[in-house]
């Protein structure tokens, strides 16, 4: 999908018709459902597999567990990154075990074979023992596809796969102004969920539960449905854009000044006395406010953001599992991907990225206070330590709506028009995976 498919077209045109298929609960536990989706989609869609700017050097490289398989992604004398399946071609060992590292060759650890950056074997022991001849030089890793996209490099197990920047479309456009690639990501969380990955995929792709499930984001966030926009595109990604330094118009009252739309007055020069029993008109003055005085704050990438993201959020979701969260001060990676072998788990991702500004050593992220500084992974048991007020929220209703997907007494969802994006999810996937209707009980 190019840019020019976009030009043009209006709101209608990223609001599809659903057909209205049953969301049936199996798809949440059912193994059957689970390699149907390795094979018909994990395995041919783009992945983040982590940040361009662990990959300085030639010889740096990163890697990144999917399910059962790895990649290796690793930078290249010329510059240019390559990326290959983390099993040696000899006997399928696995080369690489850490996140990141550095090395002019790789090394299998079980019989010495070594490959350059590049995927060449360049050492096999006793190469002259074998019957094809001497392997090195002839044999090579299995590279699949890979590219670079704000921050991140992204890879594809499918060599056949549709461009990286086609595959986006229309992001790369919409977000350019954010200056994604030159923000740091200040948190690095990972967490093994008790849920299936669609659960969390579900969560994100609506917002009607904010009103209950997160009530003191409308202080702040407008998340009336009639006043949030919607779109869906044809690749199969989504977006929503609500209003930010805006009081909800669920509020019975909502021009009362709330503290957060009283604090960031305060903090770009406005006195919220001026906006007494109208706090909706705050979000103007607060863009008008962060236009004038950002750039001598040392918020230089407020220059090309429009005046709507200076206060609002943008909420993506890449099809099929990544939601990438904009927000004024930064933006948020929130990825379930599922468990190597139990489809009622998942691996949470929870990434935040913020932009340099002068003077700033400290930056407030989902966690708390951090230094403004390339964070190290963490590694965290569910449970023992949060991962955001907001995403400890979140996890704790997959949690239970995972056991409640497998009574009886669920017979497929009746969905709202506002949760439309979740529908369409999973008509996608049935055609994807061609699994229309539920599975039989025994077909695990």
């Amino acid at each position: 999908m190019t840019r020019e498919h976009f030009l043009g077209r209006t709101l209608a045109d990223f609001d599809p018709p659903v057909r209205g298929d049953p969301i049936t609960g199996e798809r949440y536990y059912s193994k059957r459902w689970a390699r149907a989706e390795w094979r018909n989609v994990f395995a041919k869609v783009w992945h983040i597999g982590g940040m361009l700017a662990d990959l300085e050097e030639p010889g740096d490289w990163i890697t990144h567990n999917l399910m059962r398989d790895s990649v290796i992604m690793i930078r290249q004398e010329d510059g240019s990154i390559k990326a290959f399946f983390n099993a040696c071609v000899h006997r399928g060992n696995r080369l690489l075990w850490s996140d990141m590292g550095s090395s002019e060759r790789i090394t299998c650890s079980y019989h010495g074979w070594q490959f350059g950056k590049d995927g060449t074997l360049l050492f096999a022991q006793d190469a002259e023992d074998f019957p094809g001849g001497n392997p090195c030089g002839k044999a090579h890793l299995t590279e699949i596809a890979v590219g670079t996209w704000g921050p991140f490099v992204w890879f594809n197990m499918d060599r056949e796969a549709t461009p990286l920047l086609e595959w986006l479309a229309p992001l790369p456009d919409q977000l350019a102004g954010y200056q994604m690639e030159t923000m740091t990501r200040v948190l690095d969380v990972r967490c093994e969920i008790p849920s299936n990955w669609k659960i969390i995929r579900d969560n994100f792709n609506e917002s009607y539960h904010l009103p209950t499930l997160h009530p003191e984001l409308a202080s702040f966030i407008d998340d009336e449905y009639t006043d949030t926009s919607f779109e869906m595109y044809p690749s199969g990604h989504n977006r929503m854009v609500q209003k930010g330094c805006h009081p909800s118009k669920r509020l019975d009252y909502p021009d009362a000044m709330q503290p957060l739309v009283e604090d960031s007055l305060r903090e770009w020069g406005l006195d919220p006395a001026d906006f007494t029993d109208r706090a909706t008109q705050a979000r103007v003055a607060i863009q008008q406010a962060k236009r004038r005085l950002g750039p001598e704050r040392g918020y230089r990438h407020f220059d090309t953001m429009t005046d709507s993201m200076l206060t609002d959020y943008y909420h993506y979701t890449l099809w099929p599992n990544t939601t990438i969260t904009m927000s004024p001060d930064g933006f948020q990676i929130l990825r379930s991907e599922p468990h190597p072998t139990d489809p009622e788990k998942c691996i949470f991702d929870h990434w935040y990225l913020m932009p340099p500004v002068d003077g700033r050593t400290e930056v407030v992220t989902p966690v708390g206070v951090v230094p403004f500084a390339p964070a190290e992974r963490e590694v965290v048991i569910y449970g023992d330590k949060t991962l955001g007020y907001v995403a400890d929220q979140d996890m704790s209703v997959a949690v239970g709506q995972q056991q409640g997907l497998h009574s009886m007494g669920y017979k497929g969802g009746t969905i709202s028009g506002q949760e439309k994006r979740i529908q369409r999810f999973h008509e996608l996937l049935n055609d994807a995976c061609g699994i229309h209707g539920a599975l039989p009980a025994d077909g695990d």
